[in-house]
């Protein structure tokens, strides 16, 4: 199988035998860690980036994935200008008004508010919420994952807390920052971040002993380059595909986090909307007007469907062994 190069993990110079001699002249060490570094601008950086969107481009399902993300954005982002109504205007004069009526497109829930503004309100709260939690999640995670996956020491540590961690179910610890602080949209992001930590040090951790094992690393560090340049210049770079894969994969169980958070009334709170408040709200009136649980429900599948497809096909595209794919 062929390998394209524009997508092999970069070697720095002075990485291979001939040039990472830290004693010739007296100061190849300092020399060799100056010139090893990140590749962002360099043209096998650029390089690599224009073959993962040749990929993605070719990929189908990766440009629809792509195309409902961005549709979804828009629309959270501009949502308070592009919905029809305010999230709490009601009209009692049609209350459970079915899809299609005058003036809601979407129709209406119990207190006659549209259930179209609600969506796009709802969608924009429940994407702030997951980016919200896969920060945190990356914020903390990333930097304990590396560092458990290049300090030994610290590794028995940080590996004792990723299975305490673990240990605690998601919804108890949803439930004691609510019981504590209060339901909230920040304390479910909190939630569902930490809940996140976990697999993401895991992970991290694992491409940080197999980066840690190559020979530009090694290199690098014969070179007289600090632990922290090495992580920094060398590992977190070429662990950055990871990450960016894992954090695609991470977005839409943040989504359905606060769609049930919400949903059990430890999440965004009434009368503010959100997807999962809606489905709440809705399941009373299930039998009269399955619109106003159908239609939140369907929000959540294609925002949820949309960045597993699209984090599966950057998967793919990132892959060094993918050849022409």
């Amino acid at each position: 199988m062929s390998v394209d190069p524009g997508l092999v993990a970069t070697v720095p110079d002075g990485s291979d035998g001939s040039h990472s001699s830290g004693g010739v002249g007296g100061h190849g060490g300092s020399r060799g860690s100056k010139r090893s570094g990140s590749t962002g601008g360099s043209p096998v950086g650029v390089g690599r980036r224009r073959l993962v969107v040749r990929r993605l481009s070719r990929n189908p399902l990766a440009v629809v994935g792509a195309v409902v993300l961005v549709l979804a954005i828009l629309v959270a982002v501009l949502a308070p200008v592009m919905a029809p109504y305010a999230a709490d205007q009601t009209d009692f004069a049609h209350p459970l008004a079915p899809p299609g009526g005058p003036g809601h497109l979407f129709g209406t829930d119990d207190l006659g508010r549209d259930v179209l503004s609600r969506i796009m309100l709802g969608m924009r709260a429940s994407l702030l919420v997951a980016l919200l939690a896969v920060v945190t999640a990356l914020v903390v995670g990333v930097p304990l994952g590396l560092a458990a996956g290049y300090f030994r020491a610290v590794d028995a540590v940080i590996s004792r807390l990723t299975d305490l961690l673990l240990a605690f179910p998601f919804l108890i610890l949803a439930v004691g920052l609510a019981a504590i602080r209060g339901a909230s949209l920040a304390n479910a992001a909190v939630a569902i971040g930490i809940a996140q930590i976990p697999g993401l040090i895991r992970i991290v951790r694992s491409e940080t002993l197999r980066l840690k094992g190559l020979d530009f690393v090694a290199a690098a560090i014969v070179d007289g380059a600090s632990d922290l340049w090495v992580l920094g210049r060398h590992v977190l770079p070429n662990a950055t595909s990871v990450v960016l894969v894992q954090a695609t994969v991470a977005l839409p169980a943040a989504i359905l986090g606060e769609a049930v958070l919400s949903f059990l009334g430890l999440g965004i709170q009434p009368p503010a909307p959100s997807l999962g408040t809606m489905l709440a709200a809705a399941q009373p009136f299930a039998g009269r007007a399955p619109w106003a649980a159908v239609l939140p429900g369907i929000a959540i599948m294609l925002l949820a469907l949309a960045f597993n497809v699209f984090g599966d096909a950057l998967r793919d595209a990132l892959d060094p062994k993918g050849g022409g794919r």
